[in-house]
């Protein structure tokens, strides 16, 4: 049996490091929003003349007055991606930039991609998608509340707030983007470090009414190896399936499927090292449980 126990403290300590760089991170530099959330145009472009770059294209793009453009390959050597401020353009725009392209740079490209977001659909988008994870994190918390009593409570919810500031945190440090795809991910995070966490509670709670004369601190290490491998098997074939989308899915998807990679990492440690050593710092035992049943 492992003792899990054992390093409750040294996790505890990191949690909390990272936890807090994450939330500067989100303060003081903010997430990368992409078109979706700012607003804006983007061109996914490829080009058949390898001696192009990404110089020479922001180059000539900077030439056409679309406001700030910022251009970074995208997948392929030959593929790149275009985004720029200039938010509603109209079809005949579209046509002019490939006019002005084939001027400057010749006719070796094509546009794969053209995605257009006004600024009130933007904002829009932004506020859905911050309600979305709040009422996700709400209904989470009536569930477990309801569930269990409230030190599990408090513990799932701790678990679920670190999966989410961790993942935006690594978000925010790489500048990642974030868009509606990331939203979504975010969303998933939430479902998978809860269920995980809900097995382990589920365990505790029985054990809690087996062994009364155990009590919670080795009592949450033998719930954690009792459910470790059915943890591991989920964890294991989750991460299999989401590391061939981030390898062979295209780069689309890379955006979500590293989102959920670390969703799911987090998830499976939080459920060990968040969750269960709440349980111990509010020592829990039968009488807590007996007496929420009998209430």
């Amino acid at each position: 049996m492992i003792n899990f126990n054992k390093f409750y403290k040294l996790f505890n300590i990191i949690s909390v490091f990272l936890v807090t760089i994450s939330l500067l991170l989100l303060i003081f530099k903010g997430l990368n929003y992409g078109v979706d959330f700012k607003g804006g145009t983007l061109i996914e472009l490829r080009s058949n003349d390898k001696q192009v770059n990404i110089s020479t294209i922001r180059k000539s793009f900077n030439m056409m007055n679309l406001g700030n453009v910022n251009v970074k390959k995208f997948g392929n050597e030959n593929d790149f991606l275009i985004k720029f401020e200039k938010k509603n353009i109209k079809p005949n725009t579209v046509e002019d930039i490939k006019k002005e392209l084939v001027n400057l740079m010749g006719d070796s490209f094509n546009f794969r991609r053209v995605e257009n977001v006004g600024p009130k659909v933007s904002s829009e988008l932004l506020k859905s998608g911050i309600i979305a994870i709040a009422l996700s994190l709400a209904a989470m918390l009536f569930y477990i509340w309801i569930r269990f009593e409230w030190q599990f409570s408090l513990g799932a919810i701790l678990a679920l707030f670190h999966d989410v500031i961790l993942t935006l945190g690594f978000f925010s440090l790489f500048a990642l983007e974030i868009n509606l795809s990331i939203v979504a991910a975010v969303l998933t995070i939430v479902g998978y470090s809860m269920n995980d966490t809900v097995v382990i509670f589920d365990r505790v709670r029985e054990n809690l009414k087996k062994f009364s004369d155990i009590k919670i601190f080795e009592l949450t290490n033998i719930s954690i190896n009792e459910t470790l491998s059915r943890t591991i098997i989920t964890s294991t074939t989750t991460l299999l399936a989401l590391f061939s989308i981030y390898i062979f899915g295209g780069e689309i998807l890379k955006g979500f499927s590293l989102a959920m990679i670390l969703g799911v990492i987090f998830g499976t440690y939080s459920s060990i090292y968040i969750a269960n050593p709440i349980l111990v710092k509010l020592r829990v035992s039968q009488k807590t449980i007996l007496k929420e049943e009998s209430d």
